[in-house]
């Protein structure tokens, strides 16, 4: 199929929250920066955005501030069972090609020429909390069945991977586990295959992980089954390829601005005033890719939240990377959160 390629053209001065649209609504991963002739300047993909976000970059700057201006591309002559082979050498999921001009004719796509299966990743959604801070909407329903418009969010999470291309599924169950067991069964009503890893006793957002089959073999996505977001899973398991990681954390800007005059001293002397300071960190976003060979590292049977196991991780010399997500996200997890999903989230794919 012959991609559209003027859709993902994106001029060097237009912002890279303009270019992240044009990468997210693409369907390629990619923008390309072209000059008023079209003559190819350089590409920008959602990694580059997010390594230049983590660098202290805003979606304010210009799309040439990051874009890679050492692209790969082939030319019109070149066959595609080449390009094809190139690109599975050098781990390429699309190329652009070019005239004699330096023109964009085409956007070749490695999966449209290999014509791949559905996705063999799993992703497993932690679903076994209680809930308490969304007491008592959670004292007969656990939190992941709270319904957010006329869906449970699991649900949510569930077909939103389907989408996807998603098809093997475990869900961590303990609270009220009965209750989503019955609702979701095997998978097949949906196409899937659901299977459930249940914890006889609360093992933290982690520790479950142990409970997974060997036959999991490769990378897999975690979810917490609380946190709606219009990340793209696919986008998340690429960086984690690229980057040869053992695991990939997802985190979310937090702002906080303290709503007094903040005093500064100098012991006991006054060094100066900040009116009403804001800060900003970074926060864990609830969403993981996580290799199996890390899950050795988690003792069986025993409570371990995620943030220690990739602590372990690291110390143990494996490599953990950061993941920043600027697509919609919120954590549902106060009455107050769930009021505003109810709100937001049919218009939050809108941009």
């Amino acid at each position: 199929m012959t991609l559209d390629v003027s859709k993902f053209f994106v001029r060097p001065f237009q912002s890279l929250k303009h270019a992240m649209r044009f990468i997210d609504q693409g369907g390629a991963q990619i923008a390309l920066v072209v000059d008023d002739k079209q003559r190819l300047l350089g590409t920008l993909t959602d990694g580059d955005i997010r390594r230049g976000l983590l660098h202290g970059e805003t979606l304010d700057a210009p799309a040439e501030r990051l874009m890679n201006r050492k692209f790969r591309f082939v030319r019109s002559s070149e066959d595609k069972a080449s390009v094809l082979q190139m690109m599975r050498t050098e781990a390429l999921r699309q190329i652009p090609l070019l005239d004699e001009h330096g023109r964009v004719v085409e956007l070749l796509l490695f999966q449209e020429l290999l014509n791949p299966h559905q996705l063999s990743n799993a992703i497993v959604i932690m679903a076994g909390g209680k809930g308490t801070r969304l007491w008592p909407h959670t004292k007969h329903c656990p939190k992941p069945m709270l319904p957010v418009g006329d869906q449970p969010m699991l649900e949510i999470l569930l077909e939103q991977c389907i989408a996807s291309g998603f098809r093997i599924f475990y869900f961590s169950v303990n609270y009220l586990k009965e209750q989503i067991i019955e609702y979701f069964s095997d998978g097949s009503h949906w196409g899937v295959s659901i299977n459930y890893l249940v914890e006889n006793e609360p093992l933290g957002t982690a520790g479950s992980l142990r409970l997974l089959p060997d036959s999991v073999r490769e990378p897999f996505v975690v979810l917490n089954g609380d946190v709606l977001t219009r990340l793209d899973p696919i986008q998340l398991l690429n960086f984690h390829a690229e980057h040869q990681a053992h695991a990939t954390l997802c985190v979310r800007e937090h702002e906080f601005t303290v709503p007094f005059g903040v005093v500064q001293t100098n012991g006991v002397e006054l060094a100066g005033f900040v009116e009403k300071p804001t800060y900003r960190n970074q926060v864990n976003a609830g969403v993981y890719v996580i290799d199996p060979q890390l899950l050795p590292l988690l003792p069986p049977h025993q409570f371990t939240d995620m943030p220690n196991l990739l602590l372990d991780a690291h110390d143990a010399g494996y490599r953990v990377f950061v993941y920043p997500i600027h697509e919609y996200w919120l954590d549902v997890g106060r009455p107050e959160a769930l009021l505003k999903a109810h709100r937001e989230w049919p218009n939050s794919d809108q941009p």
